[in-house]
C-alpha cells in the first residue's frame, strides 16, 4: 500500500523511480479507508535525504500512511531552503492539538552538546512530552534516542574515546517481542555517533526492555510503556552511500575520522559498500506500524484519549 504525500515533494520522483509506491493528495482522497498518520519531527540538517531515506523504510507495509513532516521553531536550519520548509513542513504549534498514531523522532548532529545547550530542547521536550498524551508509539532515533532517554528516564549521555561509526553486529534479545519478529539472531545496523547511553544503565532501569545489542555498540534496541517509546541508538534508515558521504566529508575538511567498519569491501573506501542491513531496518520498521501503530491506534484519533 502506498504513502501519500504532497504531489510536489521533491523527493516524489526517486520514490516512483524505485518503484515504491507513493500516492498523492487527489488520489488519497478517493480511498474509503482510515489511514495511518504518521508525524516526522526531522532534526537532521539534510533535511530532503532524511526525508527519502524514512519514507523508503515506511513504504514496506500493507497499510496507508499519512506522513506529516515538522520542524523545529526555535532552529533555523542552514542547510535546507527555507520555501522548502515552509511548503512541506508544520511547527509545533500547528499539530499541537492533533493526535497521531505514530511519531519518529530523528537524530541531530548535537550529541557532542549538553542537552540543555541545544537550542531547540526547550521545544523539543515540549514535544516529547506532548507525545504521551497525543501520539500511539514514538519512535527515537540516535540522538533523539539519547535525548529521550534523558527526558523521559533520566539517562545520561557519555562522550566515547572514538566514534561510533560504521556497521555493527547486534543480538536480538526478547525474541518474543513482536518488534522484533522476523530478525535473524545476529544483524548489522549503522552507527553514526561520538555519545553513547551506557548499556549497563538502559539495563538498570526498570522501564525499558533491551531488544538488541552489541559487544562493541552497546544497545541498539529498547523500549518502554509496552511499545509506545521506542529507542533505537543507531541510523537503521541510513541508504548504501549515507556513511560513505559522512566519512569523505569529513576526511575532506582534515578531520580525524577512520573508516566505517564493516562497510567498504577489502575496507577500501574507492569499492562500492554493500548494502547489508536494509532488510532488517525494513522489518524493524513495518514491525512497528503494524504491532505498535495499526494494531493498537484507536480508529477515532481524536475522540478516544490514549
Amino acid at each position: 500500500m502506498p504513502i501519500k504525500i504532497q504531489s510536489d515533494l521533491p523527493v516524489k520522483e526517486i520514490l516512483e523511480h524505485e518503484n515504491i509506491f507513493v500516492m498523492d493528495e487527489t488520489r488519497a482522497m478517493h480511498q474509503d479507508i482510515r489511514p495511518i498518520q504518521i508525524l516526522i519531527l526531522n532534526l537532521m540538517p539534510l533535511k530532503e535525504e532524511t526525508e527519502l531515506q524514512l519514507l523508503r523504510s515506511l513504504s514496506n507495509t500493507p497499510l496507508q500512511i499519512d506522513v506529516t513532516f515538522m520542524a523545529v521553531s526555535s532552529h533555523e536550519s542552514k542547510n535546507t531552503s527555507r520555501s522548502h520548509l515552509n511548503k512541506f513542513y508544520v511547527e509545533f504549534p500547528q499539530v499541537k492539538s492533533q493526535k497521531f498514531d505514530g511519531m519518529i523522532i530523528t537524530g541531530a548532529p548535537v550529541e557532542q552538546i549538553e542537552f540543555e545547550e541545544v537550542d531547540y530542547w526547550e521545544e523539543l521536550t515540549e514535544i516529547m512530552e506532548w507525545t504521551k498524551s497525543h501520539v500511539t508509539s514514538t519512535i527515537h532515533l540516535c540522538w533523539g534516542a539519547q535525548a529521550g532517554l534523558y527526558y523521559h528516564y533520566g539517562l545520561q549521555k557519555k562522550p566515547l574515546s572514538q566514534k561510533m561509526f560504521g556497521l555493527f553486529w547486534h543480538r536480538v534479545k526478547n525474541r518474543k517481542i513482536p518488534l522484533v519478529r522476523g530478525f535473524d539472531d545476529a544483524f548489522l545496523a549503522p552507527h553514526s555517533r561520538h555519545t553513547e547511553v551506557p548499556a549497563e544503565d538502559i539495563h538498570n532501569c526498570d522501564a525499558l526492555t533491551v531488544l538488541a545489542e552489541s559487544d562493541e555498540a552497546g544497545v541498539f534496541l529498547c523500549m518502554a510503556m509496552d511499545g509506545r517509546q521506542i529507542f533505537v541508538m543507531g541510523h537503521p534508515e541510513y541508504d548504501r552511500v549515507t556513511l560513505d558521504g559522512e566519512y569523505k566529508r569529513d576526511k575532506g575538511k582534515g578531520l580525524d575520522i577512520q573508516l566505517p567498519k564493516n562497510y567498504y569491501p577489502d575496507n577500501n573506501p574507492e569499492n562500492k559498500p554493500l548494502l547489508l542491513w536494509r532488510a532488517h531496518a525494513n522489518n524493524l520498521y513495518t514491525n512497528w506500524l503494524n504491532y505498535y501503530v495499526y494494531q493498537t491506534t484507536p480508529y477515532d484519533l481524536d475522540g478516544t484519549p490514549f
